[in-house]
């Protein structure tokens, strides 16, 4: 054993685990793939300011959770603790927005990190596949994002999620509605920590999870009921498509999530077989994001779904993902002539689009075999002298047992014709 183990609250993906989890976010990316949105891939670390101007000064994230450091060359930085901010920035600093083409459409994958308690389902290092649609206020957009996100989790066999939607507001009625909640959290019992966010961000407060808050807020007002015509009808909108796709949903009058930057449309995916960490993902639009990180007005909408989460939400509901073998022909040599026959076979079987392996490390028949057999493959190549004298080879069908002579310039089209 090495002396050294993973940081806490951290994992590493080894097979045959790692195969389940590069089938979800290839099962996420598909619908994006068919949908017009290009993937695109940033650092895994950006200035401090991105984030402190972006995802919010009053959330968690920002004071309490970010790994954030200070390089040799004096520069602040911070691990990226989420998607959104870093694909803005680059599309900005890349203008994509002016090659007139928008909404620009976006996906993305990989990992981020949060200083948090680790427990079963949340990380300080954690996967998601994300998309952004960058420069369009369209209901029909957010609608579109959300149906592709119930499609992806659909496609995976995923039945037990539930979509919570909200609407924020805008800029125009949010304010009216921020006096009315500080108000009310004005004349709660709350320690001093929770009535400073409520000064700075009285929405960050509803996303508290503490039981105590939460007993508190029963009366809380309720964002719905300070929507402009505007914003009600633009809700309204993205509720009649999403029912007209048969998407069901439920309308969450406290759902705020915990970044500083939604507006209008703000959603999660929940999964009720996670315990406490029920969010599988979510989303929203983000209309004022590009000016606060020093761009143009920019209206957006998107998500993250977290592959972490979506797998145990697979596996709280039992849901076996069917994965390709990753080896579907293993070869093995009895002495050097059919080692080199072979492992041009083996070279030809790969080239041809066919999974094969080899026994590597001069195993004797016995331990090449066992290896066969590990490997999950569905036939075995075997060659010794006599064989290679006769310009054969011995193909095995693993399941069966069945075993016979292929013609070794046949062997590609034999296991093609048997795999089929």
């Amino acid at each position: 054993m090495s002396t050294f183990q993973a940081p806490k609250g951290t994992y590493d993906l080894i097979p045959p685990d790692s195969a389940r989890f590069l089938a979800v976010r290839e099962a996420i990316a598909a619908p994006l793939k068919r949908s017009g949105y290009g993937y695109i891939e940033t650092p895994g670390f950006e200035n401090v300011e991105l984030f402190a101007r972006g995802v919010g000064e009053s959330t968690d994230i920002v004071t309490k959770e970010m790994y954030a450091f200070e390089t040799k060359g004096g520069d602040r930085l911070a691990l990226r603790p989420e998607g959104t901010a870093s694909v803005l920035r680059a599309a900005l600093e890349a203008n994509l927005h002016k090659a007139g083409n928008l909404p620009v459409k976006l996906w993305y994958s990989g990992s981020y990190y949060r200083y948090e308690r680790p427990q079963k389902g949340r990380y300080r290092h954690f996967s998601q596949v994300g998309a952004e649609a960058i420069g369009a206020e369209d209901p029909a957009l957010d609608a579109e994002l959300i149906v592709l996100a119930n499609d992806a989790y659909r496609s995976l066999g995923l039945r037990n999620f539930r979509i919570l939607l909200n609407s924020l507001g805008d800029k125009e009625c949010r304010p009216v509605y921020r006096a009315a909640l500080q108000d009310f959290l004005r004349g709660l019992d709350l320690d001093e920590d929770t009535l400073r966010r409520a000064e700075i961000n009285p929405l960050r407060v509803l996303d508290d999870k503490r039981e105590a808050v939460q007993k508190q807020l029963a009366g809380a007002p309720l964002l719905r009921d300070y929507l402009c015509d505007a914003c009600k009808a633009y809700h309204e909108e993205v509720r009649d498509l999403l029912t007209a796709q048969g998407v069901a949903f439920e309308d969450d009058g406290r759902l705020v999530r915990g970044l500083d930057y939604y507006t209008r449309t703000t959603f999660e995916f929940v999964h009720d077989g996670l315990g406490s960490q029920s969010a599988v993902g979510g989303g929203g639009r983000y209309d004022g994001l590009s000016e606060m990180i020093g761009g143009p007005a920019l209206p957006s909408v998107g998500w993250a779904l977290g592959v972490d989460r979506t797998v145990l939400a697979l596996e709280a509901e039992g849901v076996t993902l069917e994965l390709p073998s990753t080896t579907s022909v293993f070869a093995v040599p009895l002495g050097e002539e059919a080692r080199r026959v072979l492992f041009t076979k083996v070279m030809e079987l790969r080239r041809a689009g066919i999974a094969a392996d080899f026994a590597f490390g001069g195993k004797g028949l016995k331990g090449a075999m066992k290896n066969a057999n590990r490997s999950g493959a569905r036939f075995t190549l075997v060659a010794g002298e006599r064989d290679l004298a006769e310009g054969v080879v011995q193909l095995k069908d693993m399941e069966s047992g069945e075993q016979g002579p292929v013609a070794l310039d046949a062997i590609v089209d034999a296991v093609r014709e048997r795999l089929a």
